[in-house]
């Protein structure tokens, strides 16, 4: 019997590490226009998760198990701000799948 939950948890390791190691380039805003979920995302289901097995974690906690470092040095080290662009898309992509 394979054990799903092991298969699982290798496809979330490996998904973070794209995101976070091969395309760091790729920004949370072009995440959420484009799939409707990013990184903070991740955080926040990994927290929820972590508090329906009873496990004490805070937003900081969780967003540093996710990026792989504290959230501040990640944003100073890869996030752009937004362009008035993606802050269009993201309103667009917004109303079309609100």
């Amino acid at each position: 019997m394979t054990d799903t939950t092991a298969l699982e948890a290798a496809a979330f390791r490996r998904l973070l590490k794209h995101l976070n190691q091969d395309r760091p380039d790729v920004q949370n805003i072009d995440l959420m226009i484009l799939a409707g979920f990013c990184r903070n995302c991740l955080s926040d289901w990994y927290r929820e998760a972590a508090t329906d097995a009873g496990v004490a974690m805070d937003k900081e906690q969780a967003r540093e198990a996710v990026y792989g470092m504290p959230f501040a040095e990640w944003k100073a080290r890869h996030q752009h701000e937004a362009t008035p662009e993606q802050l269009a898309a993201f309103k667009a992509a917004q109303q079309k799948h609100g």
